[in-house]
Parts: structure tokens; C-alpha cells; sequence
């Protein structure tokens, strides 16, 4: 079975999965695993994902498969975008790594205010 047939099955509503085999290898890990959020989307939502990362994010060839206007599509990224969480890839540095660039005369002390206020 896969994504698309159990979100077929599943018909939106949440589920959990409680055991994962590994193929080949026999290992069988039970317990609570949550889906990846894209996992989580209806299958239209998976298909226009996967749309646009094939079209490497262009909309206007997002345009011609789906034969809609661009505001059609942005709207869609959009509601999209408000289910999926946004994860962090340049978190905010550490106390202990502000105060050592301080030290090290990498940035000033108004500089390490900044970035441990947040600012930065």
C-alpha cells in the first residue's frame, strides 16, 4: 500500500502508526510514530507538492500542468504553506556562543546585545 491508497483509506482523518518493518532485514519497531507533515496532506495537496518541486518551484510552469492562473496557484502554495510547520535552519546562537565571539573580538558588545536580544 502506499501514501496515496492510505490517504485514500484514511479520507483526511489523522491516524498513527505503530509499527514500522524494515524490509530485508527483519527488524520490527513498534511504538507511536507520527507521519511527516507531508504525509499528513490529502493526496491533491501531495501531487501539487510534488508538482512544484519537479517544476523546481516555477510557477508559471505550475501554470500550464494545472491550467490556472498564477494567483490560482500562489493561493495553493499558500494554504499549503499555513498547514506545513516552518523549520528552523539558522537557529538563534547560544548565550555561551555570542559571549565567546565577543571575547574573541569576532563582533562587538553591541553587536552580542543585538543578537542576544534577538535582533540579529
Amino acid at each position: 500500500m502506499d501514501w496515496q491508497e492510505l490517504t485514500d483509506l484514511t479520507r483526511g482523518r489523522p491516524f498513527v502508526v505503530e509499527r514500522v518493518r524494515l524490509e530485508g532485514s527483519g527488524v520490527v519497531i513498534e511504538g507511536e510514530f507520527e507521519l511527516p507533515q507531508l504525509a499528513q496532506l490529502g493526496v491533491e495537496e501531495q501531487v501539487f507538492v510534488t508538482a512544484f518541486v519537479r517544476c523546481h518551484g516555477s510557477i508559471k510552469e505550475m501554470e500550464r500542468i494545472f491550467g490556472v492562473s498564477y494567483p490560482t496557484i500562489k493561493s495553493r502554495l499558500n494554504r499549503i504553506a499555513q498547514t506545513l510547520d516552518f523549520v528552523e535552519t539558522d537557529p538563534a546562537p547560544s548565550r555561551a556562543e555570542v559571549i565567546a565571539r565577543l571575547r574573541r573580538g569576532e563582533i562587538t558588545a553591541q553587536q552580542a546585545l543585538a543578537e542576544l536580544d534577538g535582533g540579529a
